[in-house]
């Protein structure tokens, strides 16, 4: 089926709609001298990210905001619009059916967005490697809540599927068919377990390919960048998977989507490459800020909590706080094992000198839900 044998599809307009470039993947040569320069650039500059986190003895705790900030923009280019504030509330609330009885359907599905990145994370630290079959238990975990539950969770496709922009009732491209996704899958971990080319270059082609594919039937955008930060560490250019490039592609969305679109079009490779290294220059400079800015408030805190509290609990009090910016009183002294009357006392001393407010007073057997102020205004997106 081509746009040419059937210019309607459901009610949407097939005219200049871009075919997936059958047979073409990988590109059988690159002129690399279109794109060597971005490459330094951007192999600096993620070296330079790299050699932070490898400074950081704490990463976990420190970083932990850069995944929450990518569930929340990744799932924001497909249209699923929450806010950080929404999705560590519903974190705070987790186990809590009665309060988040009617949270949104936008917030569970980015929750489950990071929930699946720290599964696939710790999956690849047990010696699993990225296959098929990880991809499609990825799949799984993330539309296992929401409105993609009903959409063959960790199933490629079995019919066709198509990028539309539905206000205007136009398919603007034709993704690889059911009938040949596995072919196009095969060729994709072949080329990603084979090829000898840098890695920022692979990766770069790995993620055009994907979704050109567009294996599932929802939720292709979100595992596509995910596979970006989990590829990046697997082939260790990067130390911890924490680097999130969502952002940037947020940013120049509309460039994103036509450098892709470009490649089945008219076999622009080196462009698409050229823009991708680019995002990855950019965004590891801003990664990079805002992380020292985060380990800069950590420190600072950690001398300023040491003398407000004078407690043995001072670090481990600022640890829960950086890994929890909004969390329920109980909580806090569930996790850290502190006695209530301990635990009391820092949460008002705390109040009292702002750097925790409270957003929603205790009520019944409900806790005080309150917000670590001085993060959030530093990862709020």
């Amino acid at each position: 089926m081509s746009p040419s044998t059937e210019s309607k599809i459901a009610g949407f307009d097939l005219t200049g709609a871009i075919l997936y470039h059958y047979d073409q993947f990988p590109p059988k040569s690159l002129n690399y001298s279109d794109f060597v320069n971005e490459l330094v650039d951007a192999t600096a500059a993620i070296s330079r990210y790299d050699q932070m986190l490898k400074n950081l003895h704490n990463s976990e705790i420190l970083l932990a905001p850069f995944r929450k900030q990518e569930a929340v923009i990744s799932s924001r280019i497909e249209g699923t619009v929450s806010t950080m504030d929404e999705i560590l509330q519903y974190e705070a609330d987790e186990n809590d059916d009665a309060a988040n009885k009617y949270t949104r359907s936008d917030v569970i599905e980015t929750f489950q967005y990071q929930k699946t990145m720290l599964s696939a994370k710790k999956a690849l630290q047990e010696g699993y490697e990225i296959t098929p079959h990880f991809v499609r238990q990825m799949h799984k975990e993330l539309l296992s809540f929401g409105r993609g539950a009903h959409k063959s969770p960790g199933e490629f496709k079995k019919t066709q599927n198509y990028l539309a922009d539905k206000s205007a009732k136009r398919i603007s491209f034709i993704p690889i068919s059911p009938e040949r996704l596995a072919e196009g899958i095969d060729v994709l971990f072949h080329y990603l377990s084979n090829d000898r080319s840098p890695d920022l270059i692979k990766t770069a082609l790995m993620h055009l390919e994907f979704e050109a594919l567009h294996p599932f039937q929802d939720g292709n955008g979100r595992i596509g960048r995910m596979l970006i930060t989990l590829y990046l560490w697997k082939s260790g250019v990067i130390s911890e998977p924490h680097f999130y490039i969502s952002s940037y592609f947020e940013d120049h969305k509309d460039t994103y989507i036509e450098k892709m679109r470009e490649v089945s079009d008219n076999g622009q490779w080196e462009e698409w490459i050229k823009f991708f290294l680019v995002a990855i220059e950019k965004q590891a400079i801003a990664n990079l800020v805002k992380a020292e800015q985060i380990r800069s408030l950590y420190e600072h805190l950690k001398s300023e909590f040491a003398e407000l509290l004078s407690s043995k609990w001072s670090i481990q009090t600022l640890d829960f706080l950086f890994t929890n910016p909004i969390f329920r009183n109980s909580k806090f002294t569930n996790s850290l094992g502190i006695p209530h009357a301990s635990a009391a006392l820092i949460s008002r001393k705390l109040v009292e000198a702002g750097y925790i407010k409270e957003k929603q007073a205790g009520s019944g057997r409900r806790a005080t839900l309150y917000s670590f102020e001085p993060l959030l205004e530093l990862v709020r997106v």
